[in-house]
């Protein structure tokens, strides 16, 4: 199994990005994270996203606030698979700045991308992609599915019977 990298473009965005650790880890997926700033540290972006491979990372989780270049700026230059995490910032414009700079990559730079704040999303998102060939992550996956629905059923009994 590779490891899953989780990258941010300042340590205000750690807020949101840590739910993603938070599932991979309870999943037992390898995690490193890190700050690395599309704009202020680009020499470090390019160095990363060269590097990631050899690193045994599998998947890239950007998350990125503002005009969020950093996801997109990474899948540029590796093959890994990227998905984005638009993070509404204090200078955002609601979030959809952060949206729609991940969202509408050119041809031929595909990036993945999850609702705004939504790195627990990608977090799963990145588990299912390793689950294509790792069983035990496939089975960790498909028992955390299962919970989601015991909940909701649960839930759907609850109403019914306080009702």
């Amino acid at each position: 199994m590779g490891k899953i990298a989780i990258i941010m473009g300042s340590k205000s965005d750690f807020k949101v990005m840590n739910e993603a650790i938070k599932i991979l880890k309870s999943f037992k997926i390898p995690v490193e994270y890190d700050i690395v700033s599309a704009h202020r540290t680009p020499k470090k972006m390019v160095d990363y996203a060269i590097n990631a491979e050899k690193k045994g990372i599998k998947v890239i989780i950007a998350g990125a606030g503002g005009s969020a270049h950093l996801p997109g700026m990474v899948a540029s230059i590796t093959s890994i698979p990227v998905i984005g995490v638009p993070i509404k910032s204090r200078n955002s414009i609601d979030g959809w700045d952060s949206i729609l700079s991940i969202l509408q990559m050119p041809g031929g730079v595909p990036v993945a991308t999850v609702a705004l704040n939504g790195a627990k999303n990608a977090g799963i998102l990145a588990a299912q992609i390793i689950g294509t060939s790792d069983s035990k992550i496939n089975k960790k996956i498909k028992d955390y599915k299962k919970e989601l629905e015991d909940k909701v059923i649960e839930s759907s009994k609850d109403l019914k019977k306080n009702s």
